[in-house]
C-alpha cells in the first residue's frame, strides 16, 4: 500500500519552516514586495536554518537530506510568499546543484560550502532573449578557448539570483563548438569578472522581492578549469537540472495554491454579506472546496514524481505532470481567491493580491505548460512534429 505519510523528521522540518514562514516572513514580506527589495535578512535566516543545504551531503556543508525535503520547505514558504521560495529554489537547484552534480572536486571544495550555508548565492545562465523554450536552437552565447582561458560573448535573460550582493557566480551555458556545430558546455563566471555586466533588476509583474536580471558577456575571460563537467555535455546537464527543478517548482506552486485556501478560509469566516458570513453560502463553499481539491491533487503529483526520482527511476514524465498540474492549480486558485476577496483581492496589501501576481510565472518558468504537454506526449510514444 502506498503511504504518503511524512516521516517524523520530515514532519518536524515542515512544521519548523511553516512557523518560520508565518512568524518571520509574513510580517515583513508585504513591505519588501511593495518596494521590490531583496529579502537579505530572511535569506540569512534561512541559511542559518540549513535550508540551502537540505539536499546536499554533510561533506559539502549540507544537511544530508534529499530533494523531497527541499520540496517540503519550498511548499511551506510559498504558502506565505513566492519571492522567498523562489530565491531558495533557484539558489539550490539552479545555483548549487550544477556544481554538486557535475563540478570537479576543486569546484565543489571552492564553492559548495558557502552556497549550502546560504552565505552566498549562485545563478544558472541558460535562457536567452531570442531563444525561449528552444534553448539549443536559440542559443547565441559563445565560448572559445584561447590558450588556457575561455573567452565568452553573448547575453542571458531572466536569470534569478544573479545580481544580489551575495551572488558569487553564474554558471553559463554557451556554444563551444567550431563553426556551425551546436556543442553546448557550461562554464563558471564569477561576478565581478571584467566584461561580465549584470543588468538592472527587471520590473516584474510578480516575484517582486526576488532578484531577476539580464546578463551580458563581452570578451569575458575565465580559466579553462572553470568548465563544469565535460565539454559538450552542457545540454544534457541542463536537462537533468530542469527535470529536478520542475518538481521543486511544482512544490512551490502547491504552496501558493494552498496559501490561497488558507487565506480564503480565514476571510470567509470574517466577511459578512447580506446578513451572514460569506462562508455560509454554498457558492463560496464549493469554490473553496474546489481550491482544496486542486492543491491536494497537485501535492500528490509532486510527491509521486519526487518518489520516483529518489528511487533512481526515470521521472521526466512525472516531473512534467507535476509541474503542469501544480502550476495550473496555483493559477486557478489565485484567480478564485481574488474573486472571493472581491475588491480587497485587488489590493497588494492582501496576500491573495500577491498570489495572483506571482502565479502566472509558474506556468512559464522551468518550461512552459506547452513544453510540459510536449514532454508528456513524447513519453507516451507520440511522434514529434
Amino acid at each position: 500500500m502506498i503511504d504518503f505519510t511524512l516521516s517524523e523528521e520530515q514532519e518536524e522540518l515542515r512544521g519548523t519552516v511553516e512557523r518560520f514562514a508565518r512568524e518571520t516572513v509574513a510580517p515583513v514580506i508585504g513591505d519588501l514586495y511593495e518596494r521590490g527589495e531583496f529579502p537579505y535578512e530572511i535569506v540569512a535566516a534561512m541559511g542559518k536554518m540549513g535550508l540551502f543545504g537540505l539536499p546536499f551531503p554533510e561533506e559539502h556543508g549540507g544537511m544530508g537530506g534529499d530533494y523531497f525535503t527541499l520540496c517540503l520547505a519550498l511548499e511551506e514558504l510559498a504558502r506565505v510568499d513566492s519571492s522567498v521560495a523562489i530565491t531558495l529554489e533557484a539558489g539550490v537547484s539552479l545555483g548549487a546543484m550544477p556544481i554538486y552534480r557535475f563540478g570537479s572536486d576543486a569546484q565543489k571544495a571552492e564553492w559548495l560550502p558557502r552556497l549550502t550555508s546560504g552565505e552566498r548565492l549562485a545563478a544558472f545562465g541558460l535562457t536567452e532573449a531570442g531563444g525561449g523554450s528552444d534553448v539549443p536552437g536559440g542559443m547565441r552565447t559563445t565560448a572559445r578557448l584561447d590558450g588556457d582561458h575561455w573567452v565568452i560573448n553573448g547575453s542571458k535573460s531572466f536569470i534569478t539570483n544573479s545580481g544580489t550582493e551575495i551572488t558569487s557566480f553564474v554558471t553559463v551555458t554557451a556554444l563551444t563548438g567550431e563553426g556551425s556545430e551546436r556543442e553546448i558546455s557550461t562554464i563558471i563566471v564569477p561576478n565581478g569578472t571584467p566584461g561580465f555586466t549584470v543588468g538592472k533588476k527587471y520590473s516584474k509583474v510578480g516575484w517582486s522581492a526576488s532578484d531577476t536580471r539580464e546578463l551580458s558577456f563581452d570578451d569575458v575571460r575565465v580559466p579553462a578549469e572553470n568548465l563544469v563537467g565535460e565539454r559538450g555535455r552542457g545540454y544534457a546537464q541542463f536537462l537533468r537540472i530542469l527535470d529536478e527543478g520542475r518538481i521543486a517548482i511544482a512544490a512551490l506552486s502547491v504552496g501558493l495554491a494552498q496559501g490561497c485556501v488558507d487565506e480564503c478560509l480565514r476571510y470567509v469566516r470574517e466577511r459578512e454579506a447580506f446578513g451572514k458570513e460569506i462562508g455560509r453560502y454554498q457558492a463560496i463553499q464549493f469554490k473553496v472546496a474546489d481550491m482544496e481539491i486542486r492543491a491536494h491533487t497537485a501535492r500528490l503529483a509532486y510527491y509521486a514524481a519526487a518518489a520516483k526520482m529518489l528511487a533512481g527511476e526515470p521521472f521526466k514524465k512525472e516531473a512534467a505532470i507535476a509541474k503542469l498540474v501544480s502550476s495550473n492549480a496555483a493559477m486557478d486558485n489565485a484567480r478564485d481567491a481574488t474573486q472571493i476577496f472581491g475588491g480587497y483581492g485587488f489590493m497588494n496589501e492582501y496576500p491573495v493580491g500577491r498570489f495572483y501576481r506571482d502565479a502566472k510565472i509558474l506556468e512559464v518558468g522551468e518550461g512552459t505548460s506547452e513544453v510540459q504537454r510536449m514532454l508528456i506526449a513524447r513519453a507516451l510514444g507520440l511522434p514529434s512534429s
